[in-house]
């Protein structure tokens, strides 16, 4: 099971790259299989932050400094505000709401893959402030800080610096409480370095391959295998609610 996680890990990574998600949207719900969730969810906030420190120590000269303030301010507020709701809900019904925010996520950008939302300051506050609640209390709001992010056409090197800025103070917000709530137990601390060797690596493998696939057909294979665990997560989380209701 150690083995096939690693092994996944690092294809999450490497599809991540090459499809212009956060690996933690693939990543988690492959995780999901491995463990339960809070123990998956700190897992994932590691290995993502990992890949941060790496995109940050590539594109370090790049920030929009406004941006950081605007879209980071919130979404920090909001991280914690979510990291610490996880422990008062149960586990099926975050795979249920996990499930939901990635079927929208995926029908959205199948429907119109080039969805942005309109640059201002109030997106700005609005979405900074979903994306980090959503990273928080499910494990991802990539999908959500891409969306409003592009919206303010950045230079390329300006949006990949600024968003895993944002993301890592994200991260750095959030692992603390899931590691003051017991998420992670002792015995998987050894797993913290080889989490980043592992997110580094695969970053790398993908962006050495990203250009022998078409772009546009890749990303709509990883949306449809991402939608077929959403469904699954959807069902085990009624299943779950019948169960409890008979």
């Amino acid at each position: 099971m150690e083995i096939l996680f690693w092994i996944s890990a690092l294809l999450a990574e490497v599809v991540g790259t090459m499809a212009g998600f956060g690996s933690s949207t693939i990543f988690l719900p492959v995780t999901l299989f491995f463990y339960d969730f809070r123990t998956a969810l700190v897992l994932v906030a590691i290995f993502h932050m990992s890949g941060n420190i790496g995109r940050i120590a590539f594109f370090r000269h790049g920030f929009d400094k406004k941006m950081l303030l605007r879209f980071g301010l919130p979404s920090v507020v909001l991280t914690l505000a979510g990291a610490l709701l996880v422990q008062y809900i149960s586990q099926p019904l975050l795979k249920f709401i996990l499930g939901i925010f990635l079927i929208i996520y995926v029908i959205l950008f199948l429907w119109k893959p080039q969805l942005k939302a309109k640059p201002g300051i109030r997106n700005s506050l609005i979405g900074g402030g979903l994306s980090g609640f959503f990273a928080g209390l499910i494990g991802t709001g990539g999908a959500l800080r891409g969306a409003f992010l592009s919206s303010f056409n950045l230079e390329k090197s300006v949006y990949i610096s600024t968003a895993a800025a944002i993301s890592l103070a994200v991260d750095i917000t959030r692992i603390p409480v899931y590691f003051s709530s017991g998420f992670l137990p002792r015995e998987m601390l050894i797993y913290i370095p080889f989490l980043f060797l592992v997110a580094i690596a695969g970053s790398f493998i993908g962006k050495k391959i990203v250009n022998k696939i078409p772009q546009k057909i890749f990303r709509k294979i990883v949306l449809i295998c991402i939608g077929l665990v959403s469904i699954k997560f959807i069902y085990d989380g009624i299943a779950f609610w019948l169960s409890q209701h008979r």
